[in-house]
């Protein structure tokens, strides 16, 4: 199963089943949705142990962009670097509402690691892909133990990339060789960036507010950045479907799905809540990463109070 999402301006966004690899998606569908939010637990394995986060570059990446994502993932946790403590709100304190969900399950939370990058610049399956063919690139990570994360370039079309989806999470069939999870996303800056990218581009539809900043420097990586946050909770929370969600299983809602286009305190729709600002650049985030880094992440429903929480 896998999942996928994407976002525009002026509304929420909601999951749906793509395939039968399909877990949840951050679609352009817009939903209001109203408190309480209980993700309940249908009782699915979740993941334990040591995970390894392996990361498939398909198509051109700059040097940049990659450290941008990579860094980005080294935040999660602040053992997975050896740079300072990220100063507050960070990242890794944005993360560690994912662990709530498993303290509820009374499973161990994993321990999640960057493991290997793999580079295709030659765009080996072509420029147009199917969702096949996204689990095809993921496998190239790792076959257990591991959530591999498929990054397509700004040239590359994936089924249902900016028409209802920004990116997707699910895992693979079970076989003898193991079972992952994985998650793509798309860079939308040359697609579709007044859906993927906002609040870092005016959005395409809705309310013609005036863009953000963005923190990294670049509207596409930074919107991937609030794609590849989103679906990393999805497939930690809702590994292989049947963990943590409100919903049907065929539409299901996920930790940061269900709180799409909130990233501060007073959002609303075409609005992103209250952000931190740079004084430095003038750029819009809520989360400090590692190395110095300044991210946007989405609000996540907090298990303890069944609303979205935010790091404001």
């Amino acid at each position: 199963m896998a999942s996928s999402f994407s976002s525009t301006a002026a509304s929420l966004l909601v999951c749906a089943m793509l395939l039968q690899t399909c877990l949840a998606t951050r679609r352009l569908t817009a939903l209001v949705q109203d408190p309480p939010m209980t993700m309940e637990y249908h009782k699915g394995a979740l993941l334990t142990g040591r995970i390894a986060i392996n990361l498939v570059w398909y198509g051109d990446f700059t040097a940049a962009q990659r450290a941008a994502l990579t860094d980005f993932l080294a935040s999660l946790s602040s053992t997975t670097t050896t740079s300072p403590p990220q100063p507050s709100p960070s990242v890794a304190t944005w993360f560690s509402t994912a662990r709530k969900y498993y303290a509820t399950s009374k499973t161990p939370f994993p321990t999640l690691t960057i493991n290997a990058h793999v580079l295709d610049t030659s765009y080996s399956l072509g420029k147009h892909l199917k969702e096949p063919d996204l689990v095809t690139l993921a496998a190239r990570g790792g076959r257990r133990r591991a959530i591999n994360v498929v990054l397509t370039a700004p040239d590359v079309a994936v089924a249902g990339f900016c028409s209802s989806r920004c990116g997707s999470h699910g895992a693979s069939p079970r076989s003898r060789a193991g079972r992952f999870a994985y998650v793509w996303v798309g860079n939308p800056a040359a697609q579709c960036p007044g859906q993927c990218a906002w609040p870092f581009h005016q959005p395409q539809y809705g309310p013609q507010t005036a863009p953000l900043s963005p923190p990294n420097g670049d509207v596409g990586v930074d919107g991937m950045v609030v794609s590849l946050a989103s679906m990393l909770v999805g497939a930690v929370t809702n590994p292989f479907g049947n963990g943590f969600f409100q919903g049907p299983k065929e539409a299901p809602l996920e930790a940061a799905t269900a709180c799409a286009g909130v990233y501060g305190k007073g959002a609303y729709p075409g609005f992103p809540g209250e952000l931190l600002v740079d004084p430095a650049t003038g750029a819009s985030f809520n989360a400090h990463g590692s190395h110095g880094r300044k991210y946007l992440v989405p609000a996540l429903v907090d298990p303890d109070t069944s609303a979205c929480s935010t790091l404001g």
